[in-house]
């Protein structure tokens, strides 16, 4: 008698932040009736990278929705690092602004760290100053990165309690890997950090009840790596040639995950790519804009979720 697999859970993150959207607009709604506080989004982006462009456009109408203040500032290829660090300074003090994100990538004349550190840490909405780095390292409020924050907030969802459980986060970056291990220590997992050099890797995968996948190479990790059951968090949005000759012969590509498909068959929740974690970036990114909004007017934010 043949045993049918089982098929995971897929966990809808399009739906999950289309309602966080909800509750940060409704908080955004009270803030501004009750204390004349609009927060205030800038994001300012250089150069002409077409998939910038769609990313940068899509938080403007979002942030908008949302009842906040949207200000975009498009610069030119050419513009040089000074008059950049001086678009910043200007951001850090006008008081409308509560939140300052640059979109990456810049160009390469431009050192990302430097502009990155020349952001006020209290409007750092992406959670990268390296002040807010260590606020998260220590368990001090701050701003936390955007996609790790989103992904604790659907481990959270489908899961409750996180204690005690296996986690273990395959990448290291300070953008996802690092900020995301921290996160799931401060809900008192046993948390391993895991990459390109970790010894029998798939053996390591293979202990997590929570695997965060965030490496980004193409469905790196394979069925057999992932226990029985266990939640799977695919971080990885990567473009690779269309399944269909014809297409990919034509240039077309498609987006695949760090996680192959098949990790349906053994894990018990999965977020899937696209529509899993992605979406939940630009929702989280409110969700600090507004946060930010209360700390610097010195106003407890109302809880929004993880």
């Amino acid at each position: 008698m043949s045993v049918e697999p089982q098929s995971a859970t897929l966990i809808d993150g399009k739906a999950f932040s289309a309602t966080l959207v909800q509750r940060v607009a409704a908080a955004v709604e009270r803030l501004e009736a009750d204390h004349g506080v609009k927060p205030g989004l800038a994001v300012v982006i250089v150069g002409e990278d077409p998939a910038s462009q769609i990313y940068v456009r899509n938080k403007g109408e979002t942030t908008l929705r949302a009842g906040m203040r949207s200000d975009t500032h498009r610069l030119a290829e050419t513009t040089s690092q000074a008059e950049l660090l001086a678009l910043i300074a200007q951001l850090n003090a006008d008081a409308g602004i509560h939140g300052i994100l640059v979109q990456l990538p810049l160009p390469a004349y431009i050192d990302a760290t430097v502009v990155l550190d020349a952001i006020a840490p209290d409007k750092d909405v992406d959670g990268f100053h390296v002040v807010n780095a260590g606020r998260l390292a220590v368990g001090l409020p701050g701003l936390v990165p955007c996609t790790p924050l989103g992904c604790l907030m659907l481990l959270k969802d489908q899961l409750g309690d996180l204690s005690g459980l296996n986690a273990v986060v395959v990448g290291r970056s300070n953008i996802v890997g690092k900020p995301m291990a921290q996160l799931l220590l401060g809900e008192s997992c046993t948390v391993t950090i895991a990459h390109s050099r970790t010894r029998d890797l798939p053996a390591v995968c293979r202990e997590a009840d929570i695997l965060v996948a965030a490496v980004g190479r193409p469905e790196m990790i394979r069925n057999d790596w992932i226990k029985p059951g266990a939640t799977v968090i695919d971080v990885g949005i990567n473009r690779v040639p269309s399944a269909d000759p014809v297409k990919a012969a034509e240039g077309k590509t498609r987006v695949v995950g760090d996680v192959a498909k098949t990790a349906v068959e053994v894990a018990g929740r999965l977020t899937p790519v696209p529509g899993g974690v992605g979406p939940m970036t630009i929702a989280c990114l409110l969700a600090n804009t507004y946060s930010a909004a209360c700390r610097i007017n010195n106003i407890e934010p109302e809880p929004l979720g993880a």
